[in-house]
């Protein structure tokens, strides 16, 4: 399969991540989103994390320039329809992932891949959606893109191997080292890491430690680089608590229980860094514990 051409679904933090490593790679990028502000500021975004790449030495000028001339945007979902490969990397929640892959069918080439960077949800059932099943993945960046050297590669029950293995090749060309995993909830890297942050909020709730003991103790207890809820904070505490109850509704286990205080926080529109508040208070120069 010859890979070229890459729609991405999602201007957000991991699409723009998305689209910045493809572009860089030399693939051609087309980038779509609901909002033009949106699409304006991932193209805002990646430019300054190619300026921090050149600043650094990680890459040459000539380099960057080629890799925005490589990125284009549109509002039109059809636009994609030319794509070798679509990564869907829109809000983590199955319904609107059904939507986008439902209008966008009806434009696709026969060949086209379809995958989704979701980090918890069934595979296998965002597949069964679809007109290609066997050629349907998912293809789970970490945060950030263009740091983070791993992506989840998983298949759904009737992914097929030339699909898989075109993927293996494009994850390789990226630079990135891939990780196969199998279609459970919330996949590998989630499965782990989650639960651990949903203990770290009980262990708040519970009142065994303070926001900043919890974080200190692991990150000098546990040579971790950031603490569990200032992780939390970092990836959004309502995608930490949507991927909990993907766990928990799942595997129908009571240690995947989101911890209450989690629900509250999200209930509270406190949803870490990108509103400014969760676990801390980033309206200041420095961050400030909420608790």
């Amino acid at each position: 399969m010859d890979i070229q051409n890459i729609g991405i679904v999602g201007a957000g933090q991991m699409g723009n991540g998305i689209a910045h490593v493809f572009s860089l790679a030399g693939y051609d990028v087309l980038l779509n989103d609901i909002s033009q502000d949106a699409l304006n500021q991932a193209i805002v975004t990646i430019s300054h994390n190619l300026e921090r790449q050149v600043s650094r030495g990680k890459i040459e000028q000539s380099e960057m320039d080629a890799a925005l001339s490589r990125i284009s945007t549109t509002l039109k979902l059809e636009d994609l329809g030319v794509s070798d490969l679509v990564i869907e990397a829109a809000t983590e929640r199955e319904d609107v992932k059904n939507a986008i892959f439902e209008r966008l069918l009806p434009h696709l080439k026969p060949e086209t891949i379809l995958t989704s960077n979701t980090s918890s949800i069934s595979i296998t059932r965002l597949a069964s959606r679809t007109d290609r099943p066997e050629k349907f993945m998912g293809f789970h960046f970490m945060n950030p893109v263009p740091v983070m050297k791993l992506v989840e590669l998983i298949r759904g029950i009737a992914t097929d191997e030339p699909t898989y293995h075109a993927l293996l090749k494009v994850v390789e060309s990226l630079g990135k080292t891939a990780a196969s995993a199998e279609d459970f909830p919330a996949f590998i890297v989630n499965r782990i890491l989650m639960p651990m942050i949903n203990e770290a909020v009980y262990t708040l709730y519970e009142g065994v430690g303070s926001v900043k003991s919890i974080d200190e103790s692991m990150k000098l207890g546990a040579n971790h680089p950031m603490g569990p809820l200032e992780l939390a904070d970092f990836i959004g505490l309502d995608t930490c608590l949507a991927i909990m109850n993907v766990l928990h509704d799942g595997l129908a286990d009571t240690k995947y229980r989101p911890c209450p205080l989690l629900t509250k926080y999200v209930e509270a529109g406190w949803l870490g860094r990108k509103t400014q508040r969760g676990f801390y208070d980033y309206r200041g120069e420095t961050p400030v514990p909420t608790r």
